[in-house]
């Protein structure tokens, strides 16, 4: 078999994936309704739960489906009628949090802040006071890919402790590269995905919940049908079975990626990561090019920046000029800047950063761009 030659994405998601996590999806036609496969999906779902919490008190839950697949199941499940979510709008995926809430008809409120600056933990403490009905969830994300900000949930749940609310986290942009621990971080429901830190193929989307909040929680007249998170949690306690068909071939790759985030650990893929974000800063500051979100607030996992100011110039230009090379880059996602957005996840390494920052040196000098002085 030839191997498929190797492209670096420096996108938030898919990420590059190793050899192995491609093979693996290379195997014999299974049923996913033979016991077989249901033992290994049972298998992945330990193993994803343990990643950020107890697996005899949490649960992992799988649809396919991209990452919104699991935060729409959360929203549209455990709000109920009558409850009000406050949905933390500070960048792209906050805002998809509201629509979602807006096209089931759910009872929310919008705490909105800069996707480039710390959350007002002192206003949004205040919203909870002001709020003439009982707010029942918080929902926010973990990582705001927009910028690259990484929001305190610590403070956020140690909040949501203190008013009795659930907290569900968007954390498909943190899972398998930034420590989580959804007890001490006061986390009910989390939302996630295969592609992105996991570094295995997109395609399948996951949440991890309070098991006793799954058992306890099942409304008698559900809002969804594919995404019913409790039909789904409920269908799998019995039969270790997804309601329907699961991407198959996908999972194996997941599998591969799971033995290989094992061997590699959590910490040490976050130090990887950081490793190539170091030497990103580092190039396009010497370059003349700036960023979005200080240091201490970035997530060191995706960086927003400011397009280059010179005549000529043309994000996809720039961008077919690079992955014609072998790199792939991404569209900003904020309206009041132009910016384009460098990943550095996925299994690459600072390496591959010089190497792209070499190929945008040469376009930048191409196109006539001087740094300020």
């Amino acid at each position: 078999m030839k191997l498929a030659g190797r492209k670096i994405l420096l996108t938030p998601g898919p990420a590059t994936t190793t050899y192995g996590v491609k093979l693996a999806q290379v195997v014999p036609d299974i049923c996913p309704r033979e016991k077989e496969f249901g033992r290994l999906l049972k298998s992945v779902c330990t193993e994803l739960t343990r990643i950020v919490s107890d697996s005899e008190k949490y649960t992992t839950i799988l649809f396919g489906g991209s990452g919104t697949a699991a935060v729409e199941s959360i929203l549209s499940s455990v709000v109920e009628r009558d409850g009000l979510v406050l949905i933390v709008n500070n960048g792209a995926y906050g805002k998809r949090m509201c629509e979602i809430a807006e096209a089931y008809g759910l009872g929310h409120l919008v705490f909105h802040s800069p996707a480039h600056s710390a959350l007002d933990l002192t206003a949004l403490e205040s919203l909870l006071d002001k709020s003439r009905r009982k707010i029942t969830h918080m929902a926010v994300v973990h990582h705001e890919t927009t910028t690259g900000l990484l929001n305190d949930i610590d403070a956020i749940g140690a909040l949501c402790l203190k008013y009795g609310i659930h907290l569900i986290v968007d954390a498909i942009s943190s899972f398998a590269a930034i420590p989580i621990d959804m007890r001490k971080m006061n986390i009910h429901y989390l939302a996630a995905s295969s592609n992105k830190n996991l570094q295995a193929m997109a395609g399948i989307s996951f949440v991890v919940a309070e098991t006793e909040l799954l058992e306890k929680n099942n409304p008698s007249k559900p809002k969804n049908y594919y995404l019913d998170l409790h039909a789904q949690y409920r269908f799998f306690s019995e039969t270790y079975q997804t309601r329907f068909t699961p991407p198959v071939q996908t999972l194996y790759a997941l599998i591969q990626a799971i033995e290989e985030l094992k061997e590699e650990g959590v910490d040490q893929r976050y130090a990887r990561y950081k490793k190539c974000w170091e030497t990103l800063i580092a190039g396009i500051t010497r370059l003349g090019l700036k960023y979005i979100a200080s240091d201490n607030l970035h997530s060191k996992l995706v960086t927003s920046i400011f397009e280059p100011n010179v005549e000529g110039y043309s994000f996809k230009e720039m961008h077919d000029y690079l992955h014609s090379r072998g790199y792939t880059i991404y569209p900003g996602k904020l309206d009041e800047f132009k910016t384009f957005r460098i990943a550095n996840i996925g299994d690459i390494t600072f390496k591959d950063i010089e190497s792209f920052l070499m190929l945008l040196e040469t376009y930048l000098n191409r196109k006539g761009f001087v740094k300020d002085v």
